[in-house]
């Protein structure tokens, strides 16, 4: 007889490695500082492979079992990874996903001899990525970007201004930087002139001026004063830098959508048990309609969240345009995550605002998803835009 049991595939065996936290991890996280958390969170995720998948295949990345191209890092994969790590961890969450938005921009624009120096090494953990891209004045709009490349007579370049909100600022050994080469900073025509460099964090005139967020992590203001880049550092072609940025944001903003539905899960969890334990007016919190509701809504949005990022990332995967499922995925799974943690907060009461208890670092650690890597208003203008050039979109 034929045997009918699906055959595990590699991402079976990776999520299942992501879902063995080892006990009191997670209060050990909290008890340290950023940095020393976020070196604690990369050694868990080195000690069970899971760096690898953020970096393709054909560079020393994970094999996707056929997920995504061997030179493509497959949006599903590092989607329900994140959607794992997030349920037990911020931190795990970021230290895995910066892997992939401070690496990518090397694996689709770097020299041969750059990606073989360097890619491996971070889908080992051995080298730490970071993205530089927004600046005080480039958020939204990166045709904003001010910080400056010129090329000197001898071929090299010399990067000077500074980039802001940078995650892994301060401990990691790279940055991926978006820098003007020509023209001016301001509206569409602004980001022809840009282009995306590898930037070691140990180059002379880089420096960190680190500050403190929500959600704890090693985030900063990197400045760059007349740093050298030789030529051979230089992503892409010059002036391909915007395209380079926003290839990187559209492969990996869907899986900012799965990361809050990781932290909605845990949510979700959390009220549950919260509910079914905790007793009023002589008899459990659960059997209050009202709260029976709340647990039912809960569920029903996380459920349409998740579905929304398997959709896009599926789309990702397979190379077709994906633009609207995208900004549908981001813009739902991260005010959906934000209303689901909310009311696993008002469920605990006290305890949902006290520091040190789950709900309330999900409360913080949620908060930013709906503002990085293109804010809930930008995927409203996204859809908008769309939807009237091209009418509403219809279902197979």
């Amino acid at each position: 007889m034929k045997d009918w049991k699906r055959k595990q595939t590699p991402l079976d065996a990776a999520l299942a490695r992501a879902h063995l936290v080892d006990e009191g991890l997670e209060d050990e996280l909290a008890s340290l500082s950023e940095d020393a958390a976020a070196r604690r969170a990369l050694e868990w995720l080195v000690d069970r492979d899971l760096l690898s998948w953020c970096v393709p295949a054909d560079h020393g990345g994970a094999d996707t079992g056929g997920l995504a191209a061997g030179d493509e890092v497959s949006v599903r994969a590092v989607a329900k990874l994140r959607a794992a790590l997030a349920e037990k961890s911020g931190m795990l969450d970021v230290m895995f996903v910066m892997q992939g938005l401070g690496s990518y921009s090397l694996a689709r624009g770097g020299s041969d001899e750059l990606k073989r120096d360097v890619l491996p090494a971070v889908a080992s953990g051995e080298l730490l990525a970071a993205f530089g891209l927004t600046e005080p004045g480039a958020g939204s709009s990166l045709g904003e970007v001010a910080c400056r490349a010129d090329q000197s007579a001898n071929g090299a370049w010399v990067l000077d201004g500074h980039k802001t909100f940078i995650s892994n600022a301060g401990i990691c050994d790279f940055y991926t930087v978006l820098a003007r080469t020509s023209g001016e900073p301001g509206g569409r025509e602004g980001g022809e002139g840009l282009t995306m460099f590898f930037v070691p964090a140990d180059a002379p005139g880089v420096s960190v001026e680190r500050f403190r967020v929500m959600a704890p992590h090693p985030i900063g203001e990197v400045h760059f004063d007349g740093v050298p880049v030789e030529d051979a550092l230089r992503l892409g072609e010059v002036g391909d830098g915007l395209a380079l940025a926003l290839g990187t944001l559209a492969r990996f903003r869907t899986t900012v959508a799965a990361a809050a539905c990781g932290f909605a899960r845990r949510a979700l969890v959390e009220s549950i048990e919260h509910l079914k334990r905790r007793r009023q007016f002589g008899k459990p919190l659960a059997a209050n309609q009202g709260l029976r509701f709340d647990i039912a809504e809960m569920e029903t949005q996380l459920v349409a969240a998740e579905l929304l990022v398997e959709r896009a990332a599926k789309r990702l995967d397979a190379g077709e345009e994906a633009t609207r499922d995208v900004a549908r995925a981001k813009l739902f799974a991260t005010e959906a995550a934000g209303w689901i943690v909310d009311r696993c907060v008002q469920h605990h009461g006290g305890l949902g605002v006290k520091v040190g208890e789950v709900p309330e670092r999900l409360y913080r650690d949620v908060r930013a998803l709906r503002i990085y890597e293109g804010t809930s208003e930008v995927q409203k203008l996204i859809l908008a835009k769309a939807l009237f050039t091209e009418g509403p979109t219809r279902q197979a």
